[in-house]
Formats: C-alpha cells, sequence, structure tokens
C-alpha cells in the first residue's frame, strides 16, 4: 500500500530543473522596439524639412510635402512685412509715411487744388512729430517749451473743433480737426529750426515768424473749407485759425518760460 502510494505520487522535478537557455533568444517577439543600430528606424524618420530621409546614406526621400519656413526673429515686427499671419508693426500704430508725406506737400503747397477726401485718412502720427520736431528745435535753441505746446495744441484743437462744429452743418470729428491743425503746424516748425541759428527777436524774426502764421493759416483753412464746404465762411474759419498759430509763433520769438 505504502509502496503503491510513492509510486502514484506526482513528481515534482520538472519544476527544479534549470531554465531552458534557448527559451529567451527564440521569444524575439517580446522585443517591441528595434535595436537603435537598425537602419530601417532611421529611414523611416522624417526630416524637419517634411522628407523622408536615410540614416545611412543621406539622400531625400519623397514622402512628405511642404516645408518649415525658418523664423526671421523679433526684429520681422519692425519691418514692412511683419510676423507670418500678422499686420505690421507700424500698420498697427496708423503710421503711413506715403500719406504723411502728400499731406505735407499739400500743406507745402497750398496754391494747389486740395483734395475733398484728403482727410478721409486722418492720422496723429505726423501731427505729433511736427510738434516733437518744433518742441526740439526750440529746446535745441535754448527754450523747453514742450508742456506750453501740447497746452496750446489741446486747447486751441478743441476750441477750433467747437467753432467748426457750430459754424458747419455737417460737422466734422476732433480727431481730423487735430489732424489737419497738426499738419499745418509744418511751416511754423521751420521757422523752429531757423531759431536754432538765428535770433528771432529782431526784425527778420518777426517777419518769418508772420510769413509762417499767414502760411499755416491759409493752409488749414484751405483744408477745412475744402472738407466742410464752407467757401463762402472762409475768413471767418481763418480768424481762429490764424490766432492759434500765432501763439506758436510766439514761442519761437520768445521765450515765454523765462518771461514766466
Amino acid at each position: 500500500m505504502s509502496s503503491f502510494m510513492f509510486e502514484t505520487s506526482p513528481s515534482y522535478q520538472h519544476a527544479r530543473e534549470p531554465p531552458n537557455p534557448t527559451f529567451y533568444s527564440e521569444s524575439s517577439n517580446l522585443q517591441f522596439y528595434s535595436s537603435g543600430n537598425d537602419p530601417q528606424y532611421y529611414d523611416s524618420r522624417p526630416s524637419l524639412e517634411g522628407n523622408m530621409v536615410s540614416g545611412a546614406t543621406g539622400a531625400p526621400q519623397s514622402g512628405f510635402g511642404g516645408t518649415i519656413q525658418q523664423p526671421m526673429g523679433w526684429l520681422s515686427a519692425f519691418s514692412s512685412v511683419g510676423l507670418e499671419g500678422e499686420p505690421p508693426l507700424l500698420e498697427e500704430l496708423g503710421i503711413n509715411f506715403s500719406h504723411i508725406r502728400a499731406k505735407a506737400l499739400t500743406v507745402l503747397n497750398p496754391l494747389q487744388r486740395i483734395d475733398e477726401r484728403i482727410m478721409d485718412d486722418a492720422d496723429m502720427a505726423g501731427p505729433i512729430i511736427f510738434c516733437f520736431c518744433f518742441g526740439m528745435f526750440l529746446l535745441l535753441s535754448g527754450r523747453s517749451q514742450f508742456g506750453y505746446i501740447y497746452g496750446i495744441a489741446l486747447l486751441g484743437s478743441a476750441s477750433i473743433y467747437l467753432l467748426l462744429n457750430l459754424m458747419s452743418p455737417s460737422g466734422i470729428d476732433a480727431y481730423r480737426t487735430a489732424s489737419v491743425l497738426g499738419y499745418c503746424l509744418l511751416p511754423m516748425v521751420g521757422v523752429g529750426a531757423l531759431s536754432v541759428t538765428l535770433k528771432l527777436n529782431s526784425t527778420l524774426g518777426y517777419l518769418l515768424s508772420s510769413i509762417s502764421v499767414l502760411w499755416c493759416t491759409y493752409s488749414a483753412s484751405s483744408i477745412f473749407v475744402t472738407v466742410l464746404r464752407m467757401s463762402d465762411q472762409r475768413l471767418l474759419v481763418a480768424y481762429p485759425v490764424g490766432l492759434l498759430y500765432g501763439c506758436f509763433a510766439l514761442f519761437s520769438v520768445f521765450d515765454i518760460g523765462a518771461a514766466a
């Protein structure tokens, strides 16, 4: 009985046998990733240009089309082209040098025929540049008048805007009023440039200042009359405009800060 039990008992010797050395070598299907030295792995990788390149030969293969455009850097934002998908910086700021040049030439030649649509694209870039240049020329001549220039410009633009809307049935907005007055300041900027080398507190200075006041007044009144169709009221428009530019002429001739 006991010998039968020993004979029929299961044998566990196969569980203690050492593992077969060929077991892991034959199960190659467990390797999910190919070796790093496999040339086919590099042949299937797309390059940065969008082409299929070979790791062994480096020759491009036709796979994906198109190329990646190299960035131009942050300096491209200040160019005339701008960043890809974005408008140029000058366009976002409302600065158009061709329009500034056209309006400046209109002011410098007031005898020519003025287009009625000249102020359809009103901007403040030109007036700000002219006011800044006028203040810089006065500063180079020994007179710092920046506060007076911007203060008179703001007060004068508001006054002219109010008068024009009372006189004209169509009316005009404050932005265009300030734009016209700022562009027509250009002859006064020339007088300010002369004050750097010449002493305008003399007969020559009074003459040049008077000519610049008449020039600025004629240009501004011509633009206002043309845009608002107020040809019968030109003198009424020119009178307050002339008083405004007369204040700027005083800055060119006299040292307002020292007198105050």
